[in-house]
């Protein structure tokens, strides 16, 4: 099989929520073998990153199914940005696993995306679906209210209580982004660092750059100390940052990955 020529022609849609909350949600699938490779982005990135296209290439070349998609007002995903939440996100998220994933997926989560990965692993083990595993690559669990919330000054807490938004600078992009109250408040009703232990009921391998400003190496030890039943692997790159895209990083995501199954 040749990683060439991409399996689809262009995005295809799957619809979550219904009436006027209904929003079609852009994904691309790729046939193959194995249990399917789910990867879920970060906060404002899309299916069209470099380690999604990157998984992608892999799975062109080894045969896999492979499944990335957009949250809503992401990429090609219906939605204005500055109205999604955690919630809504994690609906998405869920809705195109269970419809389009097959039996117990890889679910491979980026920064916000492991997150929402290890949420959909609960929402989907409440439902007795189980995955093959979980790979997380800084994963920005709890980002809202620990990464976010907790560091801004009293000046950018008050705007966001005051006026419902704050437009927050991006090293990523050149246009700042909006931090809504909404965004803040959903957040702390998802919160999983603070609560019990984390049950995923699969293996797990987080890779973590040490020199990450967005998401400190010790917030993901702080994970793996509520991961105490899951056979937990934790890969800290000395000289690696938050979005771990060198080849040499992006050879190891490979390697977790083909470690799961």
């Amino acid at each position: 099989m040749s990683g060439d020529v991409p399996q689809f022609a262009d995005a295809q849609f799957l619809t979550v929520g219904t009436g006027s909350d209904a929003r079609r949600i852009a994904y691309r699938r790729r046939d193959g073998v194995g249990p399917t490779v789910v990867w879920l982005g970060g906060f404002r990135s899309d299916m069209a990153s470099t380690k999604a296209e990157t998984l992608d290439r892999w799975a062109a070349a080894a045969g896999r199914s492979f499944l990335r998609f957009d949250y809503s007002g992401h990429g090609l995903s219906d939605g204005r940005f500055e109205d999604a939440t955690i919630s809504r996100w994690l609906e998405e998220s869920v809705a195109v696993i269970r419809a389009l994933a097959g039996p117990a997926p890889v679910l491979t989560g980026s920064s916000m995306g492991g997150w929402l990965a290890l949420l959909a692993a609960q929402s989907l083990r409440e439902e007795g679906l189980g995955l093959s595993g979980l790979v997380l690559i800084a994963p920005a669990v709890d980002f809202t209210e620990a990464l976010m919330w907790d560091r801004f000054p009293d000046a950018v807490k008050r705007q966001i209580v005051e006026t419902g938004v704050w437009l927050r600078h991006s090293d990523y992009s050149p246009e700042p982004y909006p931090i809504t109250r909404a965004l803040i408040e959903d957040g702390r009703r998802r919160l999983m660092l603070d609560g019990p232990p984390i049950v995923t009921g699969c293996p797990v391998h987080i890779l973590q750059g040490m020199q990450d400003p967005d998401v400190p190496w010790r917030h993901a030890m702080r994970l793996v100390e509520h991961l105490p039943g899951d056979d937990v692997v934790t890969t800290l790159i000395k000289d690696g940052d938050h979005r771990l895209s060198r080849p040499e990083d992006l050879a190891r995501l490979v390697a977790a990955i083909e470690g799961i199954g």
